[in-house]
């Protein structure tokens, strides 16, 4: 009988990425409501990464099953697959969540095909039916313009990716004599069916939106590329990044993995400016958990200053240039004044 949740954790250079941490603390919530016994598992996949299984037990796993291999050492599409394939098989999960990044998304529906199930990609939202104790995965469907819960009824497990940012880690717990459960390697040399040559960082110093504490964020009204140079200059002095709504994205004005909303990232930052940003209701689904919003907007009725904390009525092209310059002499005082 399939049982517990399980999260398939993502490292990259044997750094455990924010995303999983994420998955198991939403696990965590989740599996309780399952059956009181229901417990949380990571699967942990690497080269001689079973001592940062730690911080998987403080994120809130019951159990971590580890793989060891130096095929696991850097993502790669089959010998994943095939080891996560039979992680499955052996254990029979109720549920299996991904990351929506990259790998995830490689990974994810290969893995699904494999063991004959469905999966749902992209979810922003998981909850279980309290009657049927069906897993209730719901994601943006048709552009964003609506929202779509699906159902496995049948097939286990019950597989999800999830974007990064939707979910909340949980609280610290303790991991004192925890240690994971090492599960031998089935991986085998012709299952490397590609050679690295070499691995190029993204050549880059600004940082995924979902990580930023701060993010000031343009809308229709910036008016063009040039329109986000004011932001950049403000983002910069409050130690921020800057991010879009999806009209920005759409008229090339900005890259795509800046847009927020339900059909770019989820964000949840300290800080969220939204600057000449009306607030459909895409766009606030992905920004509406944010700490603290300011909007900045001619429209004092509009949704996105309805939903702000703190709303400036006005023109941003005149009053994001003189924010920032006062942003600016505010930290000079301050250095001044030590």
């Amino acid at each position: 009988m399939a049982k517990n949740v399980f999260v398939v954790v993502e490292q990259r250079n044997g750094a455990i990425q924010k995303v999983s941490l994420e998955l198991i603390g939403e696990a965590k919530r989740l599996a309780p409501q399952f059956a009181d016994d229901e417990k949380v598992v990571a699967i942990l996949l690497g080269d001689k990464i079973a001592d940062k299984a730690s911080l998987l037990f403080e994120g809130g796993a019951d159990e971590v099953l580890c793989v060891e291999d130096p095929m696991l050492g850097t993502y790669v599409t089959e010998p994943y697959t095939k080891t996560i394939v039979n992680i499955i098989k052996t254990y029979e999960p109720n549920v299996v969540l991904f990351g929506a990044t990259t790998i995830g998304r490689d990974l994810a529906p290969r893995v699904a095909g494999r063991v004959g199930t469905g999966l749902t990609a992209d979810c922003t939202g998981l909850s279980v039916d309290p009657e049927t104790k069906l897993f209730r995965m719901t994601r943006p469907a048709f552009g964003g313009n609506i929202m779509a819960t699906i159902l496995i009824k049948e097939k286990r497990p019950q597989m999800a990716t999830v974007r990064p940012g939707v979910m909340k880690m949980g609280e610290k717990c303790d991991a004192s004599g925890k240690t994971a459960t090492m599960v031998p390697s089935v991986l085998e040399p012709s299952d490397m069916n590609v050679e690295i040559l070499e691995i190029i960082p993204k050549d880059t110093k600004s940082v995924d939106i979902t990580e930023a504490k701060v993010l000031v964020s343009g809308g229709r009204a910036v008016g063009g590329p040039e329109g986000y140079n004011p932001l950049r200059e403000l983002a910069a002095v409050l130690g921020g990044e800057v991010s879009s709504s999806r009209i920005g994205v759409d008229n090339g004005w900005i890259e795509k993995d800046r847009q927020v909303g339900q059909t770019g990232k989820t964000v949840r930052p300290q800080l969220y400016m939204a600057c000449g940003i009306s607030g459909a209701i895409q766009h606030l689904a992905g920004m509406e958990n944010s700490d603290f919003i300011i909007a900045i907007n001619k429209d004092a009725t509009c949704p996105m200053m309805q939903l702000a904390d703190l709303g400036v009525e006005g023109d941003i092209k005149k009053i994001i240039p003189k924010l920032t310059e006062a942003v600016t002499k505010l930290k000079e005082s301050r250095v001044v004044d030590k």
